[in-house]
């Protein structure tokens, strides 16, 4: 690629991180209209956390087969069919009537999207010469990380100005601009028509992820194990993983990933970090602005600003990240990161009915400076002691591991809340009778009873937020568990790097 001018890489640039910005971005745009979606939709709290988890899986399923397309297709093909595929898909969400039309359209968004984050970085490491190739991936990675924090704040005011509607449609004019740019100034690459897929492979992994998926969104609503098409799933999905693993085995087989990556002991840590920072970290995006807007009665717009400083805090850190990364010990950095994040969750597990912005602001300062200090360096390290012949592969993995902990993070979270809401709305309700004399003092400023309409209506809402909120406070405590169990792996990180390790990884394979 060095034929290309300055002003095609810039605009390559340009393209490819619109495309991909416009990809993690879904990933949480909408999570602050979840609830306008679920009043419009007809949708309950755990069942509208569908539309980010269907994106995420699907997504997760696909991205395996980014490599076989590139080869298959062509790269600047592939990733102009997935960008229109992205456009077409994301109108649709918009135009959706019922909650299983927009969980189908945000499947579609998955699918067309799975390809986006591989490609970009691929493109990225292609059209940048080797000198300039670390500024390449810092502004990669800024837009990977930072996409998803800035969600929130995003779509808080497309839907309070506009509709939440429009945080799909408003992927339209940037998925037309990038395929303009992508088709103008994309590079092309040669095919590989002769390249294999290992379809049995990847169809098992694609019901193991699938089936895990939908018994931790379906499971609190179908009452878990004693509901048979639970049980049944769980079976399946633990066969396929079995059977996925066995072929993987096999000698001669070239499967959808080579087991071998995970002898590699910094790659699989780091992995885990990421499946726990997916539960801390989008566990927390899910969480908060259900509790403002519910609870808080925040208007959605204040919601989004409420939440952005954490997405400033994030680039800021990882900006100084880039700056020190190669001066000092990269599992200090990560230790810092995840300190950092600590005091930011532990700050949330005091979030109560009466805190003010302030209260609710530091936390999210803390977490956010916290994450965008684990990210990059984490990133780092995975493959820093990993063999080249694993690079292309280990970094297809890397992104599925990350996908799929986001997903299960929202999951077990959106469980969480609706399972503890219930039972704490039990344990404080059985309190409230007519004999309770706090009771009667809680309505006699208002001149109102217990044993009256308008005193059973309050303090039946009073029962509801506070329930609400324990539910919210033992999620903040889970994420905070989430945190405290990643300072132990970052001690076992291998601290060297070898020569010859895998140094600019790209996921294509």
């Amino acid at each position: 690629m060095s034929t290309l001018s300055p002003f095609e890489r810039i605009m390559i640039t340009v393209a490819v991180m619109s495309a991909t910005i416009m990809q993690v971005l879904d990933t949480t745009i909408a999570s602050v209209a979840l609830p306008y979606m679920a009043g419009d939709l007809g949708a309950s709290p755990d069942q509208i956390s569908w539309v980010l988890t269907s994106y995420l899986v699907a997504s997760a399923i696909v991205m395996p087969l980014t490599g076989y397309f590139t080869d298959k297709l062509g790269q600047r093909e592939y990733l102009l069919i997935s960008i229109a595929w992205f456009v077409i898909a994301s109108a649709l969400c918009g135009l959706a009537e019922s909650l299983p039309q927009i969980i189908f359209f945000r499947v579609l968004q998955g699918l067309a999207g799975a390809a986006l984050v591989p490609l970009s970085q691929a493109i990225m490491v292609q059209v940048f010469p080797a000198e300039q190739r670390g500024k390449a991936m810092a502004i990669w990675g800024i837009g990977v990380m930072v996409g998803p924090i800035l969600g929130p704040t995003i779509g808080g005011w497309i839907t309070e100005t506009i509709n939440w509607r429009w945080t799909f449609y408003i992927n339209l004019p940037v998925g037309l601009f990038a395929l303009a740019i992508v088709g103008r100034f994309a590079p092309r690459l040669p095919k590989k028509p002769e390249r294999g897929m290992d379809w049995w492979g990847f169809t098992l992994l694609g019901l193991a992820i699938g089936g895990l998926q939908f018994v931790l969104d379906r499971g609190n609503q179908d009452d878990w194990f004693s509901s048979t098409g639970i049980v049944t799933v769980t079976a399946i999905a633990g066969v396929a993983t079995l059977l996925f693993l066995w072929l993987s085995m096999i000698p001669g087989r070239r499967p959808v990933f080579s087991l071998e990556i995970f002898r590699d002991r910094n790659f699989t840590l780091a992995n885990l970090v990421m499946l726990l920072m997916g539960l801390g970290m989008f566990g927390a995006i899910y969480v908060q602005p259900l509790m403002l807007e519910r609870e808080m009665d925040y208007p959605i717009l204040t919601t989004g600003m409420t939440l952005a400083p954490r997405g400033i805090a994030s680039m800021v850190a990882m900006m100084i990240v880039g700056r020190i990364i190669g001066k000092v010990d990269i599992r200090l950095i990560i230790a810092t990161g995840i300190v950092l994040s600590l005091v930011g969750s532990w700050g949330m597990t005091q979030y109560n009915l009466e805190v003010n912005t302030w209260q609710i602001i530091w936390p999210l300062l803390f977490q956010g400076a916290g994450i965008g200090m684990i990210f990059v360096p984490l990133s780092t390290v995975a493959f820093s002691t990993l063999a080249p012949q694993f690079a292309a592969e280990a970094a297809g993995l890397y992104s599925l591991i990350r996908t799929v902990g986001s997903s299960i993070g929202i999951s077990i979270v959106a469980t969480l809340v609706s399972r503890h809401a219930q039972i704490a709305w039990n344990q404080l309700g059985g309190g409230i009778t007519l004999d309770n004399p706090l009771a009667w003092q809680y309505l006699a400023p208002l001149h109102l009873t217990p044993n009256s309409p308008q005193g059973a209506a309050i303090l039946a809402s009073t029962l509801t937020s506070q329930a609400n909120m324990l539910s919210y406070h033992d999620a903040f405590v889970l994420i905070l568990i989430s945190f405290l169990l990643m300072l132990p792996v970052v001690l076992l990180f291998r601290p060297a790097r070898r020569s010859g390790a895998a140094k600019a990884p790209v996921a294509m394979d």
